[in-house]
Parts: structure tokens; C-alpha cells; sequence
């Protein structure tokens, strides 16, 4: 929808156009001209896989192409743009109500979801699955938590999550996965538990009453923590409905684990449905995750960044 959006902005508007959008997605496809490899590739990405939604991305790269009056920046999503906030209101009624709406002013009030990010309650009666055709692991690989699994990776840090900023964190992210499961009722909250974005994302679970499925890199990484760190790992781990260890051997030395954990982000990035990444953005560890994750899950990433 998010591909759907600047496309349909780009048939609407024969001038000059700046589509503003949400979707990193999107965005760096044109800023950063991912397009020209699809072509060169025969539609295909730089992991040799055919490029998704190649139906709407074919007529919007046209755009691209011919179009110099035509371009795309990128705002934060949920951080307060007005705009923003009140297309992505527009988008939750719409998707939950089943109808649209258009015009050149501002909507008025019953065509607005709530203004708190959350979701309004569906008129149809029951629960509502995932929507059909979603695979959440494209690898197969059985260990991936049943359901629609999103994993909070990013920042490392031993004091943020006890620190007001780690407070405001966990809070947004609860609102997040909150709204998360109205979307897809079966989502699973995974994290490796490590301190920093890994534990607040077990704190947001845990406040959101959505399910925890602890993934780890190799048996025992907690070996060495402090003991109130480790105390809150093996509490977590406890409380998790599902704990994978990738690994069954701890490596021997640092460059073994580092390796390992490098493995798990990986697996991570095959298997999961969505992300949420953590970052101050200036974190090298951080914003590597933060474009890695991106190239691998598109759209279904999401950005936490770390108060001042």
C-alpha cells in the first residue's frame, strides 16, 4: 500500500510532486536508485530473489525514470508530523472499516481512527487472522515462533533500559505492539535478551501482554553478566513461552561469540515477519542493524531512536 500510495499520488498530480511517506521502503528505492539494479537484475534483488510486489513496482519506477519533477522524502512515522499522524489515522479506519475517503481539506472527525496510534475495534464479530498468504519464516526453518514474529534488536547498552530514556522506549514499543496485535493477533514479540533494545523489547511484550520467544546466539551468553543482569535474563527466559538456542557450544573467545551473534541477526532477518530496531544513530553496531534489517524486511521495519 505504501508503493500503491506514491504511485497513485504520481497519476493524481501532473506538476511537481513531492511524495512524502513513511516507508523507507519507498524511499530509498528512489533516493538510493535500488531500481537501477532490479532492472540490470531482471527484476530480481540483490539476494538473486524476484523483487516483491513487481506489479506496482514496475509502473512506479517509471515514474522514476521519466518523471524529473517527481521525488520522494521520508519522514519519521509516529513522531509527532502532523501529517503524518493524520494519514496514518485515515490508513487504520480505512483498513479496519472498509472504506476510503479523498478530498482536498482536512477530513472531518469520523473519518479520523484514534489519535493514539491504536487501533479501532473492528465491526466484524471474532477474531481476524493473519492476512492469508503471509509466511512469516521464508527460510522454513521449524525453530521460527509460530505466528507473526517481529524481533527488537539494536542499541547495546547495560543502563538504558532502567534509565528514563529506556522508560519512554518501552513505552512507545508497548503502544507499538499493542496496535501490532490488532493487526495480526498472533504476534510474538523475539528477542535475545541482551541489555539495551533486546530487553526493553521483553519489557514491551511483557507490558502489552503479547508473547516472548527468546532467541539465542549459543547456550549460556548471560555467562559473565553481572548478577542483576543475569537475574533479569533468567527471569525472562522463564517467563518466555518459547527459548531457541541456535547454537548448542558457547564459543571459546570473544571473536567466536561476536561471530555467532552476527549468525543469529542473520537468522533473524531470514525468519522474522517484521522488526523493530533501536538506535541513537550513532551506534556503528546499531545502524548496521538498522540498515541490514531494511534491506531484508522492507517495510515491516520499524525505528525506535534513543532520546537525547
Amino acid at each position: 500500500m505504501e508503493i500503491m500510495a506514491a504511485l497513485e499520488a504520481a497519476r493524481s498530480v501532473d506538476g511537481p510532486l513531492v511524495v512524502v511517506s513513511d516507508s523507507t521502503y519507498v524511499v530509498h528505492c528512489w533516493r538510493d536508485r535500488w531500481w537501477e539494479g532490479w532492472l540490470q537484475r531482471g527484476w530480481r534483488n540483490s539476494r538473486k530473489d524476484p523483487v516483491a510486489n513487481r506489479d506496482l513496482w514496475e509502473p512506479l519506477v517509471e515514474v522514476f525514470r521519466t518523471r524529473d519533477d517527481f521525488r520522494l522524502e521520508w519522514v519519521k512515522g509516529h513522531a509527532g508530523d502532523p501529517m503524518n499522524d493524520l494519514v496514518d489515522r485515515l490508513a487504520v479506519r480505512a483498513s479496519h472499516e472498509g472504506f476510503g475517503a479523498s478530498g482536498d481539506g482536512p477530513p472531518s472527525p469520523e473519518l479520523l481512527g484514534p489519535p493514539d496510534g491504536s487501533v479501532p475495534s473492528r465491526r466484524t464479530a471474532g477474531p481476524v487472522a493473519s492476512p492469508a498468504g503471509v509466511v512469516p519464516s521464508p527460510s522454513g526453518d521449524s525453530r521460527v515462533p509460530a505466528g507473526w514474529p517481529v524481533a527488537v534488536v539494536g542499541l547495546r547498552s547495560a543502563s538504558l533500559a532502567d534509565s528514563d530514556r529506556g522508560r519512554s522506549l518501552t513505552q512507545q514499543l508497548t503502544r507499538i505492539l499493542a496496535a501490532q496485535r490488532e493487526l495480526h493477533p498472533d504476534v510474538v514479540v523475539v528477542s535475545g535478551l541482551r541489555p539495551g533494545a533486546e530487553e526493553i523489547g521483553a519489557r514491551a511484550a511483557a507490558a502489552a501482554g503479547i508473547p516472548l520467544a527468546v532467541v539465542l546466539p549459543y547456550a549460556d551468553p548471560a555467562a559473565g553478566w553481572g548478577d542483576a543482569a543475569r537475574a533479569r535474563f533468567e527471569a525472562s527466559c522463564s517467563a518466555a513461552q518459547q527459548v531457541i538456542t541456535l547454537e548448542r557450544k558457547r564459543p571459546a573467545d570473544a571473536e567466536g561469540r561476536r561471530a555467532a551473534l552476527a549468525r543469529r541477526d542473520g537468522w533473524l532477518r531470514s525468519s522474522m515477519a517484521a522488526a523493530v530496531v533501536v538506535s541513537d544513530g550513532r551506534d556503528p553496531e546499531a545502524e548496521l542493524l538498522v540498515r541490514r534489517f531494511t534491506e531484508s524486511l522492507g517495510d515491516e521495519v520499524w525505528f525506535l531512536d534513543v532520546p537525547a
